[in-house]
Formats: structure tokens, C-alpha cells, sequence
């Protein structure tokens, strides 16, 4: 952060943070409380390391980061973590995917990560994910721009994409009809009806209102074309996550902290990523670090790639279910669409 946007967090968290002074001694500050939170969160530094920075006590540095962090996303996420819920807020959406990546009527990008925290006590097997770790799950839906819509974070980490999306109250909103998702429209340029839909990759179901890629190892070129279409969508919510470790360090390590306060520090870390990549800050995220494609629509990798996702791995797939035949029928409408002439783009045949 530069000074101006660290003072705008600060007046914004500072009076759910301030404590007073007693006649035995002087109080921590308000900023001094935040500094140390993002110094935290920034580098994944230990609080024996922060200890000898700040001269705070360990268990007093372990309830700043829990109590700033709660304030955090108290303070920001009114502003700058909400899901839609306009039918004129997910079209605003669908645009910015139709304009910059060539994905029309969709709604978001799906994904989900583990974030490595301490063995939770008595806690059996259930937290320990694939790789034999201990972590909780993050699920979260972006938009075109990097920025989280939705999030989602505490299930136990031996849980998949489709068992965390299934009972997330994102999906409970999505089918009882409270998100106001727009009803189906013509696709640009043609007179093909189609739906909103959400993009997921192949952990995710295939519904009316979710699109996946085909899985099929011998594709033929409308499916290949279909599959490539879809990546270039799905590449926001990777961007999003890659983002978010590299600026936000601590997701890179084992954090030394129970689950409930985990899910607080990831919260109050997607609050400020949304805050910060709505206010275009260069320091934040400088063009070079997200991904982008050169004159030729060739992928260029950002620079958040050299470090990667580290501890954050990527959700383990579910067993393959069964999809309605009305969500094939609208993958297969799409995959159509993007080979005809309304809704091919002209490099596709490069990259499939």
C-alpha cells in the first residue's frame, strides 16, 4: 500500500480497534495495531519474528491479528465483499467477461484452495486433506477483474470442489432463486437462447447454471474449442488466488492459528485485495503481475507464477456425477456458438 490507501484503511478500522488507557499503562495505538496485523498477513512472518519487531508479547500479537482482522472485515466488506444480488449487477458483470475475455452471459469464475493452518485438537481426520496436511477450504467466485465476490472458507480439508460447493449457502442462494440471476437472453449476435452461467473446472458439476469443460481425452475441434473458451474465463479466478498468496504471504505458509481464526485472517484479506484492485492501485497490482496475452492473443504469465500458490493446493475432485440432460444441451448450445460466425474470435484455432 502507498500512505493514502494505508490512512483510508486506517480511518476506516481504527475506531473498532482503539483501546484506552489505563493508569498502568499506555495502550497499543490504533495504527500500530494495523501495521503489525499487515505486516503479518504480508509476509507470514512468525510472532516470535514479530515479537522482536513490534516488542509486543506473542499471545498479545495473536489477539491484535484476530480482533484487527475481524475489524477488517467489518470495517470493508459492506463495500468491498458483496454478491450481487441485482439482476443490473450481474449483467454489469457478464459485460466485463464478454468485453475482455470473450465468455458471453457469464456470472463469475469458481475455484477453490487449501489453506494450511495447525492440527486442529481432537480433531480426528477430518481436517487433513489429500497431501496429508491439515487445512481448511476456500471457495471463492470472481469477477472479470480480479476481484472476490464471493467467499467461502472453513470447510474441513478433506472435502472437494463439489462437496464444498454443494453446501455452501452460495448454491442454497443459486437455487432458491435469491440471487436475482438474470433470466435466459439470445447470445450476441445471434438468436440462440442461453442462460447466466457460472465457470468451473472439472471438479465442479455440470448444471443449468454452472458450465465445466468436457473431460473427454479425444475431443473433437468444437470441444477443444469449447474447453480453450472456457480456460480464458476460468483464468480470472486463478489470477484472483495467485494475486491474493503473492500480496497476501501468509496464505503461503502454515498458519499457527486455529480454524474460526483463519477464516478471519482470509476475510480480512480478500476485504482488502477487493478494496485494493477496485482503486486500481499500481503498487498493489502492477500490470506485470496478472496474466495477459501479448498482440497475438498469445498467454503471457504473470509474474505472481514464478512464486506460484505454495501451500494453497488446489481442491481435490469429487466423484463424477451424472449431469441433466438440459445442462449438456447448453454446453452443447455454447460450444456451437463459439464456432459459428457471431461467436468465434479469430485467434481461437491457434490455441486449441
Amino acid at each position: 500500500m502507498n500512505v493514502e490507501e494505508l490512512e483510508f484503511v486506517l480511518n476506516k478500522v481504527a475506531p473498532l480497534i482503539t483501546k484506552q488507557d489505563t493508569n498502568m499503562r499506555l495502550s497499543i495505538s490504533a495504527k500500530e495495531r494495523l501495521v503489525l496485523t499487515l505486516r503479518f498477513l504480508a509476509t507470514g512472518e512468525s510472532f516470535t519474528s514479530l515479537n522482536f519487531q513490534f516488542r509486543v508479547g506473542k499471545s498479545t500479537i495473536s489477539q491484535i491479528v484476530t480482533e484487527t482482522c475481524e475489524a477488517l472485515y467489518q470495517a470493508l466488506a459492506k463495500d468491498y465483499l458483496k454478491t450481487p444480488t441485482t439482476e443490473e449487477e450481474w449483467l454489469d458483470i457478464a459485460q466485463d467477461f464478454h468485453q475482455k475475455w470473450q465468455f458471453p452471459h457469464c456470472l463469475g469464475a469458481l475455484d477453490g484452495k487449501h489453506i494450511n493452518i495447525l492440527p486442529p485438537a481432537h480433531s480426528g481426520s477430518i481436517f487433513r486433506n489429500y497431501k496429508g496436511r491439515f487445512s481448511v477450504l476456500m471457495m471463492a467466485l470472481v469477477d472479470a477483474n480480479y476481484q472476490f465476490l464471493y467467499v467461502s472458507v472453513g470447510a474441513q480439508g478433506r472435502a472437494s470442489d463439489a462437496g464444498v460447493f454443494n453446501e455452501s449457502d452460495f448454491k442454497k442462494a443459486l437455487d432458491q432463486g435469491l440471487l436475482n440471476v438474470p433470466a435466459a437472453k439470445p447470445l450476441p449476435q445471434s438468436d440462440i437462447q442461453a442462460p447466466f452461467v457460472f465457470l468451473g473446472d472439472d471438479a465442479y458439476p455440470l448444471r443449468t447454471d454452472l458450465m465445466k469443460p468436457y473431460s473427454f481425452r479425444q475431443m473433437d475441434y468444437q470441444q477443444r474449442v469449447f474447453n480453450y473458451r472456457l480456460s480464458r474465463g476460468r483464468r480470472v479466478v486463478e489470477n484472483g488466488f495467485g494475486i491474493l498468496a503473492n500480496r497476501w504471504r501468509v496464505f503461503l505458509t502454515t498458519i499457527m492459528l486455529n480454524a474460526d481464526k483463519v477464516q478471519k485472517v482470509a476475510l480480512a484479506c480478500v476485504c482488502l485485495h477487493n478494496y485494493l484492485c477496485g482503486i486500481r492501485s499500481d503498487t498493489y497490482a502492477p500490470p506485470a503481475l496478472i496474466d495477459s496475452e501479448d498482440g497475438d492473443h498469445r498467454f503471457v504469465e504473470g509474474t505472481w507464477r514464478q512464486d506460484g500458490l505454495g501451500a494453497m493446493l488446489p481442491l481435490q475432485p469429487g466423484k463424477p456425477c451424472n449431469s441433466s440432460m438440459a445442462a449438456k444441451q447448453i454446453r452443447e448450445k455454447l460450444k456451437s456458438y463459439f464456432v459459428s460466425s457471431a461467436g468465434k474470435v479469430s485467434w481461437q484455432d491457434n490455441y486449441i
